[in-house]
Order: C-alpha cells, then sequence, then structure tokens
C-alpha cells in the first residue's frame, strides 16, 4: 500500500513537471480572436498542458515593430506568433525552421504559400489563411435601382454617385457610396497596390528588383482614388483600417467596400443589419486592366527564444491542420491555406463566394517583400506615405511618385 501510494505521487508529480506553457499570440477581440483561443485550449487539455494568450496591437505594423523590440531582447514571452504574409524575409533571424517537426504536412498547402514562407530553404511558417481583397456590395440596393455589379473602377464610382445621391434623397444621410482602407498603414499599401496593378502599373519594386512606381498608369490610379474622398467616399476614410471600413459597411450606411473575406462571416451573422443583402465579386479593373487583389493572408511561426519549441511546434501543427482550417472557414469564413477544403461541401454552403475564390488568387498580386527582403517594412511605409498625402489633397500623384521614387532608390543603394 505505502508504495503504491509512493507510486502514485511519484506519477504526480513527473506529469506536473512535465507540463508546460505556451504561449501563443491572439487577437483580443472579434471572432479571429474566439477562435484563436477555443482552439489553442482545446489543444492544451488533450495534451495535458497549458496555454496563455498575448494580444498585440490590432495594426499589423504595430505588431511587427513588437515583435522587432522583443527579438533584439531575446524575449521567450512568446512562443508561437502569428505572421503577416510579408513578414517572413524581414524577421527570419529570429524564428526556427519548421521542416523537423511538420512531418510533411507544408506538401498540403498551396505550394505558393509554402514558397513564400521559405527562406534560404528553412520553413519559418505554416500557413493559417489565405486572403485577398474583394469587393463587397450590397445586392438589395443594385436591385432596388436596377444596377449591376461594376466591372470597372469608372463602374464602380458611376454606381456610388449614383446610389448614395438617392439613398441620400430618401434621407438616408450619412449614407456613402464606397469605403476602404485609407488610413496610413499596411492596409493602404494592399488598397494602392491593388489600383496600380489594375491599371497596368506594375508592382512598386519589380521581381527583378527592378524599382517602377514612378509611370503615368500608377499616376492615374492613384489620382483616380483621391478624387473619390470626399465624394463617394467619406474623408473620415482616410483614418479608415478594416474594421472601420466594415463597421460602416455593416451597419448599412455604404453601397461598396473593399476588404478581406473575414468581413463575409460577421456580415452575415443574425444581428447583422445587411445579413442575406450582401454580395462578394472580383476587385474592378481599369478600362484596359485587369482584376488584381493584394494577396495576403496569415502563418503561425515559432519564435527561436522559445524554450519549447517542440511543444510550440505541436500546436502550430494542430492549428494549421485541415480539420481546425475547416471550422475557422466554416465560423470565420477564413481561407483555408488547403487546396482539397475548396471542394468541402459544409464549407461552401457557409461561405458561397469561396466557389470563386479560385479566380481571386489567380489574379492576385504579391507585395514586394521577396525582392525587398529586410527593407520591405521601409518601402511599404514610404508608399504608404506617398499614397495617403495623394489621397489627402497634400500633393498630387505624378509629384509624389517622383520623389517615392528617389526615395526607394536610396533605400535600395543601401542594399535591400
Amino acid at each position: 500500500m505505502f508504495i503504491r501510494f509512493l507510486t502514485l505521487i511519484f506519477l504526480l508529480t513527473f506529469c506536473a513537471a512535465d507540463a508546460a506553457t505556451i504561449t501563443i499570440s491572439c487577437d483580443s477581440t472579434g471572432i479571429e480572436g474566439q477562435l484563436c483561443k477555443r482552439h489553442a485550449q482545446d489543444w492544451a487539455k488533450a495534451r495535458g498542458h497549458e496555454v496563455r494568450f498575448f494580444s498585440p496591437p490590432s495594426s499589423p505594423t504595430e505588431k511587427l515593430a513588437l515583435y522587432r523590440q522583443l527579438f533584439a531582447a531575446r524575449s521567450a514571452d512568446i512562443d508561437v506568433i502569428v505572421i503577416d504574409a510579408v513578414w517572413p524575409g524581414v524577421i527570419r533571424d529570429h524564428l526556427i525552421d519548421l521542416r523537423p517537426f511538420s512531418k510533411g504536412q507544408e506538401r498540403e498547402h498551396f505550394p505558393a504559400i509554402i514558397a513564400n514562407n521559405t527562406v534560404n530553404e528553412r520553413l519559418l511558417a505554416m500557413p493559417w489563411y489565405v486572403d485577398a481583397g474583394l469587393l463587397f456590395y450590397r445586392k438589395d440596393m443594385l436591385e432596388r435601382y436596377k444596377l449591376s455589379v461594376p466591372k470597372t473602377w469608372d463602374e464602380l464610382e458611376r454606381t456610388a454617385q449614383y446610389v448614395q445621391k438617392a439613398e441620400r434623397e430618401r434621407g438616408n444621410s450619412d449614407f456613402h457610396g464606397f469605403v476602404f482602407q485609407a488610413k496610413a498603414y499596411e492596409g493602404l499599401s494592399c488598397n494602392a497596390l491593388e489600383w496600380i496593378a489594375s491599371f497596368g502599373g506594375g508592382q512598386i519594386v519589380e521581381t527583378d528588383g527592378r524599382i517602377s512606381i514612378h509611370n503615368p498608369a500608377a499616376e492615374q490610379a492613384l489620382s483616380m482614388a483621391a478624387r473619390w474622398i470626399g465624394t463617394i467616399a467619406p474623408r473620415g476614410v482616410l483614418n479608415y483600417a478594416e474594421e472601420e471600413a466594415r463597421g460602416v459597411f455593416q451597419s448599412g450606411k455604404a453601397l461598396f467596400m473593399r476588404n478581406w473575406p473575414y468581413a463575409w462571416a460577421l456580415a452575415q451573422q443574425s444581428d447583422s443589419p445587411i445579413r442575406d443583402r450582401i454580395g462578394v465579386a472580383l476587385l474592378p479593373q481599369s478600362a484596359n486592366g485587369r482584376h488584381a487583389a493584394a494577396l495576403g493572408g496569415w502563418q503561425l511561426g515559432i519564435s527561436r527564444y522559445s524554450t519549447h519549441p517542440a511543444l510550440a511546434a505541436d500546436l502550430v501543427m494542430y492549428l494549421s491542420s485541415a480539420a481546425i482550417q475547416k471550422e475557422r472557414a466554416i465560423k470565420g469564413s477564413f481561407n483555408p491555406t488547403r487546396p482539397q477544403l475548396y471542394q468541402d461541401e459544409d464549407i461552401l454552403s457557409n461561405n458561397r463566394f469561396m466557389a470563386e475564390l479560385g479566380l481571386v488568387f489567380a489574379e492576385a498580386v504579391s507585395r514586394p517583400a521577396a525582392q525587398t527582403g529586410l527593407k520591405y517594412p521601409q518601402v511599404s511605409q514610404a508608399f504608404w506615405d506617398t499614397t495617403h498625402a495623394v489621397l489627402s489633397g497634400k500633393t498630387d500623384a505624378p509629384s509624389a511618385l517622383k520623389k517615392l521614387d528617389a526615395k526607394l532608390k536610396q533605400i535600395k543603394r543601401r542594399s535591400w
């Protein structure tokens, strides 16, 4: 009896000593934060460990700045980090290689995303969900005014002006034609890249490293967008990120919205004023251009300063698994990174627009992160600052892009 008691004490002590705590960065609010926390807790319960949650800033720019501070201090405060699509090259020296832990799971994801997450043959992050810019619209209002979904930016502008005027005459005084992300941050880089690429103006820095931003097509695209401010878009859009734009659209105060796919699930919730009244389409193109959506998405990586890298990797593989991605797609409209899930009937019945996302991804344009490497944050900030100055009327597009061209060449001289 005494020996059995000692054995029990030993087992309890051993298990307690073997338990560990893994900290993951999850958003503090919204469906993304809720799902991240619940799935991490499910993993912890099944594995006999504990998870803690770190709530980073909502802005991707501020997130990256905070992570770089933690890396500089070699902090072990966070084990699993949620990583933007353009970060692997920027923080490559602070992430572990996941291939020793993945057991080949990377082959089940879109190859282009795995390539994006691989630097110097090291797999620095597992794909979590993929994004691309979309045009959301009010189906009921287009039907009311017998208008069609715009295929070009000119059509969008004319339609937005017409419906905005008509709605305001009906007493909807704070109704707007179009909302998007025009705050000076990474989201504006995505929006502006979409406009410019759709006009055939390149992608700021081309894959061969050539700086291409100073061209007539890019000037035309930014001049067009500047024309929207205070006409079909409120001046307040200059301070809108994703959630501000969604708030206006979902409250029923806008006809069109540019946003990421996550907005679909929120707009379709039972308490949404526009539930079952929205549609999703490709972003418009120029008259002689193409549809262009900024490719985005988020990945899961592990800090090289983690004290439990193997356990952290196990959590990453769980969160990026097919089962978890399926649930995230159904409950949060997060686009899976596994091609086979786009044939899943449960996912498609809850997210009808996902059946068309192959077209969106086929037309997607990448931000110039691969070619600019560690300098990408500087390149993107210079780009969004320039765009914001044009949109706010502080300068015109030709003058602004000429200065941006000189700025990017200065950054390049110090090497990407």
